[in-house]
């Protein structure tokens, strides 16, 4: 019997549409996974190896799936779009986008806006105006960034959940190695090295006591869909079991 995680209803920005409970739904589908619990970080468990995982995404092809309305660089997009480093991408209500560019693999939610930076074939970095998007990125030999309204995260190779609002961005360093600085106030920077969903945070315009950078919960993102958008670059989550060595 495949459990269910119940999440925590603390949503940055107003998504709280049915669309959540039938994207969880979706996302199980897709993964088929079997779990024994819900571990220490209140996220499930694999009970086995997920050997129903989708393999690799065809060269050349860049969605995986989508639901609703999807823009691509302004224009309606389906499931033979090609998605490019320096492309914006745009979700309505009740939408979603899985895709992958190059190394890195997305899952961008309902009513989100980002822009994904460019250095030659290569995603560099994202701007995320609106919205949240999960991410996972190939290793790299140097820092690339994301940029939200309150944060600026460094970043290498790393799983990510981000859902930013005009005056506070959640950020969850899945697995990996970030380093988020607030940007009304450059000095205060958390260096963070996860594992597994470790040191959530909110990155605040304002806050009491001058804290900007204050810790959160784990919230609307998924061990499942970050299975789910590795395999789609061929890889593995670092607790997909053992044996498995992901590079950072």
């Amino acid at each position: 019997m495949l459990l269910k995680l119940s999440y925590s209803s603390g949503k940055v920005n107003d998504m709280g549409d049915k669309q959540d409970s039938r994207r969880k739904l979706l996302v199980d589908a897709l993964t088929l996974g079997l779990f024994t619990g819900i571990n220490a970080a209140g996220l499930m468990v694999p009970a086995i190896a997920l050997s129903n995982l989708p393999g690799r995404l065809p060269s050349g092809q860049s969605i995986y799936s989508l639901k609703g309305r999807v823009f691509v660089d302004g224009k309606a997009a389906d499931i033979k779009t090609t998605i490019n480093p320096g492309s914006s991408l745009q979700t309505g209500d009740n939408s979603e986008v899985i895709f992958v560019v190059g190394s890195d693999a997305f899952i961008l939610r309902s009513r989100s806006n980002v822009r994904l930076g460019a250095q030659g074939t290569l995603v560099q970095g994202l701007r995320v105006l609106t919205g949240a998007i999960l991410g996972v990125f190939g290793k790299r030999e140097a820092s690339h960034e994301i940029v939200t309204s309150t944060a600026t995260i460094g970043i290498r190779g790393t799983g990510i959940y981000i859902d930013a609002a005009p005056d506070k961005t959640y950020a969850c360093t899945c697995y990996g190695h970030t380093q988020i600085r607030a940007n009304t106030d450059p000095a205060q920077v958390r260096d963070i090295v996860t594992t597994h969903h470790d040191k959530p945070v909110y990155i605040l315009n304002s806050g009491s006591q001058d804290q900007l950078i204050v810790p959160a919960p784990v919230i609307d993102h998924s061990d499942s869909e970050l299975n789910l958008i590795e395999a789609l670059v061929g890889r593995k989550t670092p607790f997909a079991g053992a044996g498995y060595k992901y590079e950072y």
